[in-house]
């Protein structure tokens, strides 16, 4: 009889590993916001190369002609131009750059040239307290994913998912950051479509995988990078967050290995909404058959019964929503519409 009470507490203590293992990352909710200065036209904007290195030199050209285009002044990192293999310069190097920018007091926001891979190499590297007394945008998306969870996990900023200093600078992209940056808007989110005399939109089309509305605090991003620093001190806290996520050239197969990190880890457990962007060049490979991609969001979206919808203009696309990553926003799932609730600047 001992024994038999002995493996029964010894079954339930084993149930209760998932939550503990998630309180203990996470030991108690802190719904601090932190949020960036504002900034304005005229101001100096600093271009740094947190992830992988640019073999175009003409790249940095362009991306520096872009954010002058915008109105800025551009201050490049040090470290911009170098390359160690696949990466932009040492982990110190590009660690060192993002450090400098935030803690230089003539720099008022901080831009990714480009993304890659690299970003979560830096993390343990990043002055996290200077980012606190200093607190300013930070754009990019894609590999800076590792930034904006890790400035989240550990200081609150609000951080930007948007285009690269190389990116699509088009007539969209420009609108958005205008809205966003500098009239400090409370943007509503919604897909826009191309003019066509089909009968019925197909563009930038909308799913509705569950219907309704929900609020929370907006985090999320590239699904590969996200799920690779799971179990990390610089995973965010997903307590009723609004989780949106998008990803490049992955074949289903994979998109299913990640999404089941987000349940195995408690993440899709704690969230009040979700949303899809676009994962481009994601078709099934050949072989034995494979599932879809809406086989996969369907298998691990629908049962959460949350408000849920796919296809939000977020990803490696060349018009692409400005998140601010961390702030409360409204989503109306039915409609396909992120709405920002909060002002996302000081």
């Amino acid at each position: 009889m001992q024994k038999r009470a002995f493996l029964k507490s010894l079954g339930l203590l084993t149930a209760s590993f998932p939550l503990l293992s998630w309180d203990s990352a996470h030991p108690a909710y802190d719904p601090k916001v932190l949020l960036p200065e504002a900034i304005k036209k005229g101001d100096t904007v600093g271009l740094i190369s947190p992830s992988a290195a640019t073999a175009d030199r003409m790249q940095f050209t362009y991306a520096k002609e872009a954010l002058e285009a915008l109105g800025f002044n551009v201050r490049l990192g040090k470290n911009l131009m170098n390359r160690r293999g696949h990466l932009a310069g040492t982990d110190n190097e590009r660690a060192g750059d993002l450090n400098e920018m935030f803690k230089d007091k003539n720099v008022k926001a901080i831009v990714s040239i480009r993304g890659g891979s690299g970003a979560a190499r830096i993390l343990p590297l990043i002055d996290y307290k200077a980012i606190s007394k200093n607190p300013k945008p930070l754009l990019g998306y894609s590999d800076i994913t590792a930034l904006h969870c890790a400035i989240q996990a550990k200081t609150g900023l609000i951080t930007f998912h948007g285009p690269m200093g190389s990116g699509s600078w088009n007539s969209f992209n420009v609108d958005q950051f205008e809205k966003v940056f500098i009239k400090r808007e409370k943007v509503t989110y919604q897909n826009v479509h191309s003019e066509s005399d089909d009968l019925v939109v197909k563009s930038n089309r909308i799913q509705t995988l569950k219907g309704g509305k929900a609020e929370g605090k907006i985090l999320g991003g590239n699904l590969t990078v996200l799920t690779a620093i799971s179990g990390s001190p610089y995973y965010p806290d997903f307590k009723d967050a609004i989780l949106f996520i998008e990803d490049v050239g992955e074949d289903p197969y994979k998109m299913d290995r990640m999404m089941s990190t987000l349940k195995l880890n408690g993440t899709l457990d704690h969230i009040k909404g979700f949303i899809f962007g676009q994962c481009s060049d994601c078709e099934p490979g050949s072989g034995y058959g494979s599932l879809t991609l809406d086989q996969v969001l369907d298998d691990y979206v629908l049962p959460l019964g949350i408000p849920a919808y796919s296809g939000a203009m977020i990803g490696h696309i060349s018009k692409q929503f400005i998140i601010p990553v961390g702030a409360k926003v409204g989503m109306d799932a039915d409609k396909g519409t992120i709405s920002l609730l909060e002002p996302v600047f000081q």
